[in-house]
């Protein structure tokens, strides 16, 4: 049923799917595109760098509203009307940085970004959870896999855009048309309800549901944990590449797109492999890989042990965060889109202090050991895994038995 109380026109579960897949697809370009631009931007605006480091702390903080928005608008509409809503605000602002404008408009612009990229990345994990539950079958690695790919692929344009010389805002306006598309395309197909247990179906969602603060507590903490890796690794490794080791131009590069390469790949895999060893064993290799794969960059100071080990955090990485999301729809059914909304907040938590922390101790203790921050995060991250075990009620890696109504 819409808003308004009419009956949606049937839509079949694989075609919600591939719309939600897109959906990804179009966050995933659109963030790659933006920040890959980010050194045009800065040399066009004239900014230096204290003022971006301040400009991405806003929009991270910007991002972390647009999660809680995205949860008020999902309990009232629906999570079909914050991800639309969320993937036309990231097409405008997208489409506005293209255009010189005064910094601090631009810098109200970064802002709206920031609230819509909040947004659409919890509603993405919504309608993940809820695409799950109607194809009783693990998607969710799949569906990031195409959020990474988009990226990999966003980098690549924006690296031919630069060789050709044409201007970053190429790639930016391609990102804003993509997103807009979807958000209008998919309006049809996104699913409009909500999770519900079905009556008496799952005599277990009563218990879960008296305990969300609990469920979002042990999924919010993996999801801090890989992104403390994800934003240690996406900030750090071209830096710790190219300062600390001396590689060649040409390779500084590389030890991000393996990391990035090794996220697809375990991502599309990780819907094969999760529900055949059960979430906690998952989640337990997971933690275990990243932290050998920032170990190894401690341990041995050559560029092909960091190349090695950056890929090795990429393949936990890729995994644990689907994982996080569906375990957390699976714990709490009936009210999935909530408490996606508030474990997505743990999100921007990891991003901040994989970026600043490692940041601050370069200077006292050198880039090589602050990589043992993502380290210890794993480490500390590995008593989770057997509370992960007990929010689990029905079937390892699979979402509950419950269906939104048609």
């Amino acid at each position: 049923m819409t808003a308004s109380g009419e009956r949606d026109a049937p839509v079949s579960d694989g075609r919600r799917a591939v719309w939600v897949g897109a959906g990804y697809a179009a966050q995933g370009f659109g963030y790659a595109a933006l920040v890959t631009a980010l050194p045009a931007y800065k040399a066009r605006q004239e900014l230096d760098d204290a003022y971006v480091s301040v400009l991405l702390l806003l929009v991270c903080l910007a991002a972390a509203a647009g999660s809680v928005l995205a949860d008020r608008v999902a309990a009232r509409w629906g999570s079909r009307f914050a991800l639309s809503g969320g993937l036309i605000t990231v097409a405008a602002a997208l489409g506005l940085t293209t255009f010189r404008t005064p910094t601090a408009v631009l810098t109200g612009i970064l802002i709206v970004w920031g609230i819509g990229l909040g947004a659409v990345d919890a509603s993405l994990s919504m309608q993940g959870v809820l695409v799950q539950a109607r194809l009783r079958r693990s998607v969710m690695s799949r569906l990031f896999a195409a959020y990474t790919a988009a990226a990999i692929v966003a980098a690549l344009l924006m690296s031919g855009v630069a060789a050709s010389g044409a201007g970053a805002a190429v790639t930016v306006g391609v990102a804003a048309v993509i997103g807009a598309a979807v958000a209008l395309g998919g309006w049809p197909s996104f699913e409009p309800g909500r999770t519900v247990a079905e009556p008496g179906g799952d005599p277990g969602a009563a218990r879960r549901s008296s305990g969300l603060a609990r469920v979002i507590l042990i999924c919010g903490a993996l999801i801090f944990t890989a992104f403390l890796a994800d934003s240690a690794v996406s900030t750090w490794s071209s830096v710790y590449l190219d300062d600390s080791l001396a590689a060649a131009p040409a390779v500084v590069p590389l030890g991000y797109a393996a990391y990035q390469a090794a996220v697809l790949l375990s991502r599309m895999v990780g819907d094969l492999v999760v529900p055949r060893t059960g979430r906690a064993v998952a989640a337990a290799g997971c933690l275990v890989v990243c932290a050998l794969g920032c170990g190894l960059v401690v341990a041995v100071a050559s560029v092909p042990a960091a190349v090695a080990g950056f890929a090795l955090t990429g393949i936990g990485v890729g995994i644990l965060v689907p994982l996080s999301f569906s375990a957390a729809g699976e714990a709490s059914a009936g009210r999935s889109d909530e408490v996606i909304a508030r474990v997505n907040l743990f999100n921007y938590g990891g991003a901040l202090l994989g970026s600043v922390a490692l940041g601050v101790l370069s200077e006292p203790v050198g880039l090589q050991y602050a990589f043992l921050i993502p380290v210890a995060g794993m480490v500390l991250a590995l008593p989770v895994v057997g509370a992960l075990r007990r929010l689990a009620a029905g079937p390892a890696g699979l979402p509950p038995q419950t269906v939104p109504p048609r």
